[in-house]
């Protein structure tokens, strides 16, 4: 058994995790999916409204918003952005934000700028700009495909799969 190990170069390797991700499992080769290939196979679903509103809150964190802001609003309006659309949303919010108030103050923009960028906060309506340019990712096309490919990793023939731990956070 050694020999042959040695000899076609295969060796044994404890402790080594291999980790993948793709958004497109549809296009995953069938034979790797099958029993045995990996111990586990972990799906992680579009955000809800409710996880929505903690990425808003971490990418928001240190952006000056404005009263009219309200991020649960937002969280309910943004289904189907991913966690990466959220983040390009506030980023262009923000962008949206300075240009309105360079353009406001041009003349003045350079000697004041330090004042510009305190008073500097973003609101409702830069956030209803931005979400005409950065558009959810996730499309309901999608969803469904994702479902459908939990479900036919859950079950063959009727019965639980064998061989495969499948878990879906």
């Amino acid at each position: 058994n050694q020999l042959l190990t040695e000899m076609d170069g295969i060796q044994e390797n404890s402790g080594v995790v291999v980790i993948g991700a793709t958004n497109r499992p549809d296009i995953i080769d069938p034979a790797l999916l099958r029993p045995g290939r990996f111990d586990r196979l972990i799906l992680v679903p579009a955000p809800d409204e409710k996880a929505r509103l903690e990425i808003f809150r971490v990418h928001t964190r240190k952006v000056p918003l404005a009263e009219d802001v309200n991020l649960e609003e937002l969280a309910k309006r943004t289904e189907g952005y991913s966690g990466a659309d959220i983040e390009a949303l506030v980023r262009e919010a923000a962008l949206i934000a300075m240009r309105r108030a360079a353009a406001a103050s041009k003349e003045d923009f350079e000697k004041q700028s330090e004042e510009f960028l305190e008073g500097l906060k973003v609101s409702k309506r830069d956030f209803e700009l931005a979400m005409k340019k950065i558009r959810p990712s996730i499309t309901p096309y999608m969803l469904d495909y994702y479902r459908n490919f939990e479900e036919s990793r859950k079950q063959v023939g009727g019965g639980e799969r064998k061989g495969v731990d499948y878990y879906t956070f």
